[in-house]
């Protein structure tokens, strides 16, 4: 069953992960149907190279392993036609993700006195954090503030999906959607890990 491993630095939680793993597999379970995930690149990388030197590379590279973002990255890869994207869709990192605001920002006449590209950035990535979608946090905006955020939020959404593309947060948050929207596709990952 599942497994969640919290601990300091250097105790040893990759160690528990890949042992864990490679009795699995040695116990006869599908490599393809062990997802293993963590929180970094840099431990996602180690989890993959430690796996691979106690079993193999072929049988290391078929276990679902990686950061949050790359697996929920491969699954909505899978999955995007569900939700009105293609399989090629574009990941915008930070950079792409504020030029696009600032681009926003000043198609609305929206002045970098008023608000920065930045707090505009964090305040979407809130919102996207705590699962709020552009069209609900236009619906509970109160204060000018609020609803200026709103409509670039909107405009934002708009232009990402109009770009086939999807930032940091999207990953997370429409796979989530994916999952709690479409039973027969949160089933088929239940079933496979």
């Amino acid at each position: 069953g599942p497994i969640q491993v919290i601990a300091g630095a250097g105790s040893g939680k990759t160690r528990v992960l890949t042992t864990r793993v490679a009795f699995l597999i040695y116990s006869g379970i599908e490599p393809s149907h062990i997802l293993a995930l963590t929180f970094t690149n840099k431990a996602a990388n180690e989890m993959k190279e430690r796996i691979a030197g106690i079993l193999n590379h072929s049988l290391a590279n078929r276990i679902w392993a990686g950061t949050f973002h790359s697996i929920f990255a491969r699954i909505l890869r899978i999955e995007a036609e569900e939700i009105g994207y293609n399989r090629d869709f574009t990941i915008y990192d930070q950079e792409d993700s504020l030029s696009l605001i600032r681009q926003i920002m000043k198609d609305n006449n929206v002045t970098q006195n008023e608000m920065s590209p930045q707090s505009v950035q964090h305040t979407i990535s809130k919102a996207k954090n705590d699962m709020v979608n552009a069209l609900d946090y236009a619906r509970v905006a109160q204060t000018t503030y609020e609803k200026k955020i709103a409509q670039l939020y909107l405009n934002y959404q708009d232009e990402l999906y109009r770009s086939k593309a999807m930032d940091f947060d999207d990953l997370l948050l429409n796979t989530l959607d994916l999952f709690i929207n479409n039973k027969a596709i949160l089933e088929k990952y239940q079933q496979q890990f």
